[in-house]
């Protein structure tokens, strides 16, 4: 490629989700585009590392879990032992269509695509250095899009490098999988991956600094999980804290930690670091062209404008939420912005990321989800609302399914009762939770809600429940 000739009007780095939902918008905005991406294989983190193939491990559990809970069905049922050659290679199988296909995205010839490592000269210029080894590129834009993700994160804990540890990567490639692990960490890929493991039939020890799992979601959701799996046969400590990992004279992974002023120490046979991640910047030299990082996230506004005007940002780069739907939203938004800039267009004409309709989803079982506020924000933002919850132990068809662990829960406008938040921990959670999303779209309350009808027998009439308490409040 000519170096003279890459100039562009809008250069993406990164072709994750984020980066694709860039680079496409801003071809339909009539900008000459470039992808830059440096990673050993095209499809970024969801499709590869993260979303799709964690969901696929899943779902073997799942199937396993099925199997052996059959005879309450009155069915007779052997589950025998996983075949995790096969589980692995059923992900690997589908993985490589998702990724051919996104790298077919990639390559149309909508864009230009380079595959090479990206960093910033000036506020203008990128040096891109190509994998294939060839001579360094210099690429010109007049505007910037930051979606390079981010990779995990490894605190240090006394003993861990020397011991040694697995991360949610080799997992997902994991064919030979030890009898027991500990999982260190509690969020959502902690408790996937522990998930997992226990639905094949492993032994699984949850260590959690926090004092809940999933921190930041109320306490009741967490509690609840918690009690779950606890009663699947999973240990769970929270409020702990790591004082050695180290391997015993038998070759076991061993972890000594401080739990409610007790010293525990918990053995397996590996480890799982499962403790997040954090972004990619630390190549960009992001400084050389003006952009703010902090804690190596960079800084974005609501229009996802970093601190140098041209230069936008999405996906986990810059959070604040690490959720796939949010880094596509945030990269056409990116680009649309972008357009609008080189065209003149007025800042107030920017589109803005509204996170109102912030939404979660954690695979385990039972599963968890939540849109919008939960009560500790509203406490936090003293919103006088009202919160109205439904078990799935009164509901019908859950107790059919035998599915009855955990509940529903609605927040709403203490005066309006418009809904501002939900969440449900149990079945189908992460599907259930889009009727509220649907709601809040619409900014409906609670009356409204109860008055659509669901039909009988249903898990998503259980949400017509909260709805007529809050109504009748």
């Amino acid at each position: 490629m000519n170096q003279s000739t890459n100039t562009y009007d809008l250069a993406v780095i990164g072709g994750g989700s984020g980066g694709y939902a860039a680079a496409r918008t801003a071809v339909s905005e009539g900008l000459k585009t470039v992808v830059i991406d440096g990673a050993d294989e095209l499809g970024g983190l969801c499709i590869l590392r993260g979303c799709m193939p964690s969901k696929t491990l899943i779902e073997s559990a799942n199937r396993n879990i099925v199997i052996r809970e059959a005879e309450e069905f009155g069915l007779r049922a052997e589950a025998g032992e996983p075949d995790t050659h096969s589980i692995i290679a059923r992900k690997r199988r589908l993985i490589s269509e998702f990724s051919d296909y996104r790298a077919e995205q990639l390559q149309d010839g909508r864009f230009d695509l380079i595959r090479g490592h990206a960093r910033f000269t000036d506020p203008h210029t990128l040096e891109v250095k190509p994998r294939d080894g060839g001579e360094l590129l210099t690429v010109s834009a007049k505007s910037f899009v930051i979606a390079t993700g981010s990779s995990i994160a490894v605190p240090d804990i006394p003993g861990l490098e020397e011991t040694g540890y697995v991360t949610s990567d080799d997992v997902l490639d994991q064919e030979d999988v030890p009898d027991s692990i500990i999982v260190l960490g509690g969020g959502a890929i902690a408790l996937e991956m522990a998930h997992y493991y226990e639905g094949i039939g492993k032994k699984v020890t949850v260590i959690q600094r926090s004092e809940h799992l999933l921190s930041g979601m109320d306490h009741d959701l967490a509690d609840t999980l918690q009690e779950a799996l606890e009663a699947r046969g999973m240990q769970v400590f929270c409020g702990t804290s790591i004082q050695q990992v180290e391997t015993t004279a038998e070759g076991m992974k061993k972890i000594t930690f401080d739990h409610h002023d007790q010293s525990l120490s918990v053995e397996a046979a590996e480890i799982l670091c499962a403790l997040g991640r954090k972004p990619n910047t630390g190549h960009l030299q992001a400084e050389q062209a003006g952009v703010d990082l902090d804690k190596g996230k960079v800084v974005i506004s609501k229009a996802v404008q970093s601190s140098c005007p041209h230069i936008f940002a999405a996906g986990d780069v810059c959070g604040p939420y690490e959720i796939v739907h949010l880094a596509i939203e945030q990269g056409e938004k990116a680009a649309t912005n972008a357009a609008k800039l080189l065209r003149g267009d007025p800042e107030s004409s920017f589109q803005l990321m509204d996170y109102r309709l912030k939404l979660y989803g954690i695979f385990t079982e039972p599963q968890v989800a939540s849109v919008g506020i939960n009560e500790l924000e509203a406490e936090e933002e003293g919103k006088k609302v009202i919160v109205e919850s439904y078990p799935f132990n009164d509901h019908g068809k859950s107790m059919v399914h035998g599915t009855e662990h955990g509940f529903v829960k609605l927040i709403a406008d203490a005066e309006t009762k418009e809904i501002l938040g939900g969440s449900v921990v149990g079945p189908e959670a992460t599907e259930l939770i889009h009727e509220i999303v649907v709601a809040m779209a619409f900014r409906a309350t609670a009356g409204q809600l109860a008055t659509i009808p669901h039909y009988h027998p249903t898990l998503s009439e259980i949400w017509t429940y909260p709805a007529e308490d809050i109504a009748d409040a």
